[in-house]
């Protein structure tokens, strides 16, 4: 069932929480209820009319709300607090003041002629994954345009570069938008006005405010600098419309040539002194084939085809503060219809790469496994390390569209994130393989018996587990270590035991080395005597265990370190200088029997060992693999 139809049918079912019979809504409030338990949303990624429509039948049926206050169903009773939270704007019409505050920023920033309509557009390059500046970029585009005017909003892709461009990119844009819960009205593409674009270019050409010109780059950049006019900027207007035709032909004479819009050399704003508008590139364009062999460059289009579009505003980042006058010049110099600018920070974290060109060169090296490894800050690849969608948006729309610019700490962006995952991950039990201790425990049962367990100590509803207890298990060499003799200890679901006996090993380097002073030798058995009267809020090593007589799952588990060991890279930075080559470590584990059922995509929780995305379900003869999930503590 698609998306649409499915909210369709979560509209039409939220009639039945309408009657004021207990009787009659139990049974459906019981499967909305479970459909929550691993949801943030009844459907998708994001709020949809699904929740919205649920959540005013349930508030407005009085006995429908004191059931689920009454706290009968930790889900259902969750997810109406979190879209009660998360939309109120539209749920509290009488409270408009509170939607900033609930966001946790100001989203009061003046934008002018607001009354007459607002349409903003992301207008991404497919030249890559979507990162977590490009988020922050349509998020914003898409909260100003649908939440705070109830406008428009267009996804248009930069497409103007064919040597960079790919139809992978721009599916996978598209794709992680819908993940994102950025839903354009329209998508559209800057090819779809080539014609139109070069149409503008020439006339520029007649009027006399543009020019061809064939300086090397390196001439360009240094007159640029200097402020020094280039030696062709008052050619005729013949002469520069027949070098356009060249590079139109994509003949080799056209190939040095370019065109720059003719502003203000002396101007101390850099961006003003004649920019580049056209380039020439012979290579195929991955929509338009070879239909043009010249492409507009970024800061000619953009303006030219925002006025087209009717784009009242286009926000951007700061990075683009000196290039505003040079928007402006386009809009006034080619008579189109006025658009607002409005500059927000750009996202910065700390020992992270968002320079697509930098990204480009791991993924392309074999450094990262793709644009969605988990150490890439793209949104497939924090998704990949356990990111929910929903503290995703939670957190960039608290950062609102300030135009302060600071490198933040993946701290607070992770402990978003932990409030989401918290309350629904199901707890589980590794055991890491290497030197595990294996134990006998005096006063268990003589043969192998198993219990059901809640999933969620807290969370009753995450569901059931089964534990197995029996007098042989396995524990994990570090805890083993920490034990004194006679030391009460607690195994975790089970109940206290008291340390008897240790055996180590007589491996003879280990015994060496503990004999001087290089360590400890390891532990190879233990016995254990079950003392279940024990007061387990006395004990100080609430210990996780696994009972051998069940079949254990292989599972690895991995985490990642940064990429780059600077914080604030420096743009001339060499990414060979700064980075990172010991990313990745990973150990070998042994997990519960209930492992076996796990999923790709599902967070859990080892416990003791933390959060955990499944990245690759276990199969026969294959091992799980599980990536850690940050969750704000220092690294």
């Amino acid at each position: 069932m698609d998306r649409d139809s499915q909210i369709k049918e979560w509209q039409e079912r939220a009639k039945a929480f309408e009657p004021l019979d207990l009787k009659k809504i139990q049974q459906p409030l019981a499967e909305l209820d479970n459909h929550l338990t691993l949801r943030s949303y009844i459907v998708g990624y994001s709020s949809t009319e699904a929740d919205l429509a649920v959540w005013k039948a349930l508030r407005g049926n009085r006995v429908a709300f004191g059931f689920i206050k009454g706290g009968a169903m930790a889900s259902l009773w969750r997810w109406f607090n979190f879209i009660q939270d998360t939309e109120n704007p539209t749920l509290d019409q009488q409270k408009p003041a509170k939607e900033t505050q609930d966001e946790g920023a100001s989203y009061d920033i003046g934008l002018q002629d607001t009354e007459n309509g607002v349409v903003t557009r992301f207008p991404p390059e497919p030249s890559g994954y979507l990162h977590i500046g490009h988020a922050k970029a349509a998020l914003l585009n898409d909260y100003f345009a649908h939440k705070k005017y109830k406008g428009k909003m267009i996804v248009r892709f930069d497409d103007t570069n064919p040597t960079k461009e790919k139809q992978e990119y721009q599916d996978s844009i598209l794709k992680d938008c819908e993940l994102l819960g950025v839903r354009p009205d329209q998508v559209t593409y800057t090819s779809d006005y080539f014609q139109d674009l070069y149409d503008r270019a020439v006339q520029m050409i007649k009027d006399g405010n543009a020019y061809a010109d064939n300086s090397p780059q390196e001439q360009l950049q240094k007159e640029r600098m200097e402020r020094k006019e280039s030696d062709h900027r008052n050619d005729s207007v013949e002469d520069n419309l027949a070098h356009f035709e060249q590079m139109k032909e994509g003949s080799e004479e056209g190939t040095k040539w370019y065109v720059r819009a003719k502003l203000d050399m002396s101007s101390d704003n850099g961006a003003l002194r004649d920019p580049v508008i056209y380039r020439c590139n012979p290579q195929p364009h991955h929509r338009t084939g070879s239909t043009w062999k010249i492409y507009p460059t970024y800061d000619f289009a953009c303006p030219v085809v925002d006025s087209v579009e009717g784009i009242t505003h286009a926000l951007r980042t700061t990075e683009y503060n000196d290039r505003d006058a040079q928007y402006q010049w386009f809009l006034k110099t080619l008579k189109l219809r006025h658009v607002y600018n409005w500059n927000f920070s750009r996202m910065n974290f700390i020992r992270t790469l968002l320079s697509k060109r930098k990204l480009t060169k791991l993924v392309d090296a074999g450094i990262v496994w793709g644009w969605d490894d988990p150490r890439m800050a793209t949104v497939r690849g924090i998704r990949r390390k356990g990111m929910t969608i929903p503290a995703l948006q939670e957190f960039i729309l608290k950062q609102g569209p300030s135009k302060n610019i600071n490198y933040m700490d993946w701290t607070s962006f992770w402990a978003t994130n932990k409030k989401y995952i918290d309350p629904v991950a199901a707890r589980y039990t590794a055991v890491i393989k290497q030197d595990a201790v294996k134990c006998t425990v005096l006063g268990a049962p003589e043969a192998p018996r198993a219990e059901d367990k809640d999933l969620h100590a807290k969370n009753p509803e995450v569901g059931k587990k089964k534990v197995i207890f029996s007098k042989h298990i396995i524990l994990d060499q570090t805890d083993a270590q920490s034990f004194a003799d006679d030391e009460e200890i607690t195994l975790m679901n089970w109940g206290n035991a008291i340390v008897r006996k240790k055996s180590y090993s007589l491996n003879p380097v280990n015994f060496v080395a503990s004999i001087a002073g290089q360590g400890e030798r390891l532990i190879t058995e233990l016995e254990l005597e079950l003392h279940l009267q024990g007061d387990v809020k006395k004990t100080s090593k609430k210990i996780t265990w696994l009972s051998q007589d069940q079949d254990l799952i292989p599972v690895t588990l991995y985490d990642f370190d940064y990429l780059i060991t600077k914080d604030k890279p420096d743009p001339e930075d060499s990414l060979e200088d700064i980075l990172n080559h010991n990313t990745e470590t990973k150990v070998e584990a042994l997990a519960d029997c209930n492992v076996a059922a796990l999923k790709e995509d599902e967070i859990v929780q080892f416990d003791r060992k933390g959060y955990f995305r499944i990245d690759r379900a276990f199969k026969h003869g294959e091992a799980a693999m599980a990536f850690q999930i940050p969750t704000g503590k220092k690294m």
